[in-house]
């Protein structure tokens, strides 16, 4: 069992980490799963909804569309003010809180709707990170989440960039969150929990432009980078190259992968402990 200031340590670079590039330059492709992850969860005009490990607000901006009343909260302030511009952009009123996924800084029942878009699994403490999904939800209340799952393409991807450049202790692996079978154990009191395997097809101009923008982008591949001799920068890089090549549809026209993810949506029933 990881200590707690193993745990503080860990939670601090994944801060630094998630800081790093500018993943809102990734997020804008995802909106189609904010979007569909609302329609699925049925987020319902005046509802208070929470985003949990917003980001620049993939879901957020979602539920604020149905006229709902939303906070994103997510402890990477850079990722918080790319949120509120999107927001202004849209003239959407939302409240962007930070904080931290495993201590989130709301009463108990706070919220009617509860999501994360690919966030909270990536929280060191997978028991705790789920306990605080379903305490801030009142009874009653739905739970909706889009995690990435350990076969897909993203959770290879992960997968090999942890191969290359191993984190500092060792983990659950977020991917974990994309098998049911796991989340009926991890989401202790919910009275029913519906997963749908979800295709979100990634695309750029070839696999080359995609590495390109992931290198600048990304925070994991970034910061692995550094972590990095040259040599060994030249062997992920390579290995990232022959898996986007294997999983593309477009052959030499383009790059078009299927990542996929698994959609839940939950209904919370008895009060948590």
């Amino acid at each position: 069992m990881t200590d707690q200031a193993t745990m503080v340590k860990i939670k601090n670079a994944q801060q630094q980490m998630w800081s790093t590039g500018d993943f809102a330059e990734l997020a804008t492709g995802l909106v189609i799963v904010g979007e569909l992850l609302c329609e699925a969860v049925d987020v319902l005009p005046g509802e208070r909804v929470l985003d949990v490990a917003c980001g620049s607000g993939t879901a957020t901006l979602a539920a604020a569309r149905r006229f709902a009343e939303v906070t994103g909260v997510d402890y990477v302030p850079e990722l918080l003010e790319r949120g509120r511009g999107r927001a202004a952009a849209e003239r959407l009123d939302i409240a962007w809180v930070q904080g931290d996924a495993e201590a989130l800084p709301f009463d108990d029942g706070s919220f009617d709707v509860v999501l994360t878009t690919f966030g909270s699994m990536f929280a060191p403490d997978h028991a705790q990170a789920a306990h605080e999904l379903l305490r801030v939800c009142r009874p009653g209340g739905r739970i909706g989440m889009a995690n990435w799952t350990p076969d897909g393409v993203m959770g290879q991807l992960f997968a090999t960039i942890t191969k290359h450049a191993p984190p500092p202790a060792e983990l659950d692996p977020p991917g974990l969150w994309g098998v049911e079978q796991y989340l009926q154990k991890l989401l202790v009191g919910v009275a029913s929990l519906h997963a749908t395997p979800i295709d979100f097809v990634l695309r750029f101009r070839s696999v080359e432009h995609w590495l390109a923008v992931f290198h600048e982008n990304f925070g994991p591949l970034k910061t692995a980078h550094t972590r990095l001799d040259a040599a060994g920068q030249q062997a992920l890089s390579q290995e990232l190259t022959e898996l986007m090549t294997r999983h593309n549809r477009a052959g030499d026209a383009a790059l078009v992968v299927p990542l996929r993810y698994l959609q839940v949506v939950a209904q919370r029933s008895k009060k948590i402990a």
